[in-house]
């Protein structure tokens, strides 16, 4: 088993070689389909591969003429196989920490807690590898507060590290008629304000950690972006009467997300590819967001 998750790595660093590669090729071809669109001469530097070029853009389709990238590989086999996620913590965890995340297991469909112990990260993910996770969340703490979580999509990628604000569990809230009944059904997902290119892998990252529901469960998870900070909501609704008499009931837990990093790689490889972090001066401009409007 080893062996073959060292040899898939391979093949995955492989293909990520060949972006570059692939990308030059591209602009190539798009340049000489522009210039025969628009009646123009073919660009000097071109001219000696243009019947070459010419050639393979003949046999493309919509779908072949732009390449893929492996950020498109990472959830391409994601509708073939069935949700597993791994869900533990920092060692030695809170009792607050500890129903956050018996919470969270209800949250999240087909996930399992383990209680860290000992362990280590690499041991983790390896044995997450071997028995067909596909993705590992580790909660983190500072002093009894769960401040930090950590997304690690299996087998290589990517991870997501988000800063963890305002939780309030089922467990904290007094009033507990108010609060719905925790179902267990497979939720619609709503998404808000996730317009540019980071909050779309955002949202790409955050919806795989869920199957398809059915048309007719009564389970909403809403994430709303505001000013980069991602409100998590979770409810659920009941129809008394006629479609405008529908009950919204919250159910729990509520907490904020905030986006610092994501890495091409699992959470154990230090030296994995960083695609984006947050940079200190990205905090003072204030005009600016980051994962939509």
């Amino acid at each position: 088993m080893h062996r073959r998750n060292i040899r898939l790595r391979r093949e995955y660093l492989y293909r990520k070689s060949l972006e570059g590669k692939e990308r030059l090729l591209y602009e190539k071809k798009r340049k000489i389909r522009e210039a025969l669109e628009e009646g123009k001469p073919i660009p000097t530097e071109l001219r000696n591969e243009e019947a070459a070029l010419r050639k393979e853009i003949d046999l493309e389709d919509e779908i072949t003429a732009v390449p893929r990238s492996t950020i498109d590989d990472e959830y391409a086999n994601a509708p073939e196989k069935d949700h597993k996620i791994l869900l533990t913590t920092s060692r030695n965890p809170s009792a607050p920490l500890t129903q956050f995340v018996k919470e969270l297991k209800i949250v999240f469909p087909n996930a399992q807690r383990m209680n860290r112990g000992g362990q280590v990260i690499s041991e983790i993910i390896e044995t997450c590898r071997s028995h067909d996770f596909t993705d590992v969340i580790l909660v983190h703490e500072n002093r009894g507060v769960p401040d930090g979580i950590v997304i690690s999509h299996l087998p290589f990628g990517p991870t997501a590290y988000f800063g963890l604000l305002n939780v309030v569990t089922r467990h904290d809230i007094k009033d507990k008629k108010s609060m719905g009944t925790m179902s267990e059904a497979y939720p619609h997902l709503i998404f808000d304000k996730f317009s540019t290119k980071l909050g779309e892998r955002t949202v790409n990252i955050l919806k795989h950690l869920f199957p398809v529901p059915k048309p007719d469960t009564k389970r909403i998870l809403t994430f709303a972006n505001q000013s980069d900070y991602i409100s998590f909501r979770h409810h659920v609704y009941e129809k008394h009467g006629g479609p405008k008499s529908i009950e919204l009931k919250e159910v729990g837990p509520r907490f904020e997300l905030r986006l610092y990093q994501i890495k091409l790689g699992t959470m154990d490889q230090d030296e994995a590819q960083i695609e984006w972090v947050i940079k200190p001066y990205m905090n003072t401009s204030k005009k600016r967001t980051l994962l939509g409007d």
